[in-house]
């Protein structure tokens, strides 16, 4: 029996909870798989949240989406199956294990053992699957939580070289180069989720401002070099392509002896003595070449 001082729940609140009452008793969830599916199956693949933390907003408004576009193809005479699944790989888990046991690099995990260490990680993936169990299915989404996967089954992670030796055998797969992020700490690759799982803070970045010599002359005039600014100079060794706003003013100036083509914006902040030769929109640069800053 409820205390006097508890707060009453909001009529919304007890309309949603019968709702939700009601379609386990019935089975709703279960009929809407077996019922008839003139039109077949509609494959949902639901890319899998980690289950080392609570719920968030991060995961509540996706997995609301999840749940409108199933519901709807099961009301157009498709059946969609909506297994659950975990995703047990990765930087979240690893660095959960690493403050559990005190660990500061990835010494310290060689040192533990890579077996221990991923024994201990097997084991501390599903601290929060009871909150869970709880929180999706108050949302309202449709899901079966009991039969779920995992990406550390065997099964599934067979199911994933599968997938990726039946592209190799159709040739769509190439070995390439790309600039990625890397962490000393696990002395690994990091994806762009991972290098935002620590959050956002302003700083002073380095910047840099680079000269790309053109290849020929550029209307009349020889000698001529795109002046760019970047953030991130390391990736200048790779640099193919350079982007122009099509729509925005640019100009040709002659300062120190030397033509340079910026924004006409930028300008102002130009400290340099100089004297404007053209004046065109970005879209004159399409398609116009320039040497590389690097020879590979």
């Amino acid at each position: 029996m409820s205390s006097p001082d508890e707060p009453k729940k909001s009529e919304g609140c007890e309309r949603e909870e019968r709702v939700l009452s009601y379609w386990k008793e019935k089975s709703i969830f279960d009929k809407t798989l077996k019922k008839p599916a003139p039109k077949g199956n509609w494959v949902f693949y639901d890319g899998p949240p980690y289950a080392t933390g609570m719920p968030h907003f991060g995961h509540i408004l996706p997995t609301t989406l999840k749940d409108v576009f199933p519901r709807y193809k099961t009301m157009n005479g498709y059946r969609v199956e909506r297994r659950w699944g975990w995703d047990c790989h990765g930087l979240p888990i690893e660095n959960l294990v690493e403050k559990e046991l005190g660990l500061k690099n990835k010494k310290d995990i060689e040192e533990y053992g890579i077996a221990n260490f991923n024994k201990k990680a097997r084991e501390s993936v599903f601290t929060y699957v009871k909150e869970w169990k709880e929180i999706i299915p108050r949302l309202g989404r449709f899901a079966d939580m009991d039969n779920d996967y995992r990406t550390m089954d065997t099964s599934f992670m067979e199911s994933v070289w599968w997938t990726f030796k039946s592209l190799f055998d159709k040739g769509l797969v190439y070995e390439g180069f790309k600039v990625m992020y890397f962490c000393p700490h696990c002395g690994t690759s990091l994806s762009n989720a991972e290098v935002a799982m620590g959050g956002y803070k302003d700083i002073t970045d380095i910047s840099a401002f680079v000269t790309f010599k053109l290849k020929e002359s550029f209307k009349g005039h020889d000698d001529v070099a795109i002046l760019a600014w970047t953030t991130t100079p390391w990736t200048l060794p790779g640099n193919a392509a350079i982007a122009v706003n099509p729509e925005l003013d640019y100009v040709l100036v002659e300062t120190e002896n030397k033509k340079l083509i910026l924004a006409k914006a930028r300008l102002e902040a130009f400290k340099h003595e100089h004297k404007i030769l053209e004046e065109f929109k970005g879209s004159d640069l399409n398609g116009v070449s320039y040497s590389p800053i690097f020879s590979y």
